[in-house]
């Protein structure tokens, strides 16, 4: 961490209080621990954009696994790209409904359209990626 550096922000009132609310909701001690969590937040976002920033990440799907030929078609999607894959977790949730989480690694761009490959497969029901920058990538760009 480097030097702290004290800052004024004018913010409006109405805005102060809902920001109080969800800090508190949050449970963060201070504003000022909130407000380094939003904008590291926001650097990352904007960071993993980058179609080459190394990204790490899962993409969690739901699906019935009685879809025809669908597990099979998610594992040779997940074959094609192994270097993107660190791991995969498989629940079942009920008897026909599955959740599959898969941890990727790699540049942004591929690891994007790799779960848009997964996500689009017919008979998901649902999917969503969410990528991220290990500290020492963002710490590069700042």
């Amino acid at each position: 961490m480097g030097i702290l550096s004290r800052i004024g922000v004018a913010i409006d009132s109405d805005l102060l209080t809902r920001f109080d609310q969800f800090i508190a909701k949050h449970g963060y001690t201070n504003r000022s621990e909130a407000f380094r969590d939003l904008i590291r937040d926001r650097l990352v976002s904007a960071m993993v954009e980058s179609p080459e920033t190394f990204v790490v990440g899962t993409v969690t799907l739901i699906y019935d696994h009685h879809s025809r030929l669908l597990p099979e078609r998610l594992t040779d999607l997940q074959h094609a790209n192994h270097d993107l894959i660190i791991s995969t977790t498989h629940a079942h949730l009920d008897h026909d409904t599955c959740l599959e989480a898969i941890v990727v690694k790699g540049p942004s761009k591929r690891v994007q359209k790799f779960a848009d490959l997964l996500i689009g497969t017919k008979g998901v029901q649902h999917g969503r990626l969410v990528m991220t920058a290990p500290k020492s990538s963002v710490l590069k760009t700042a």
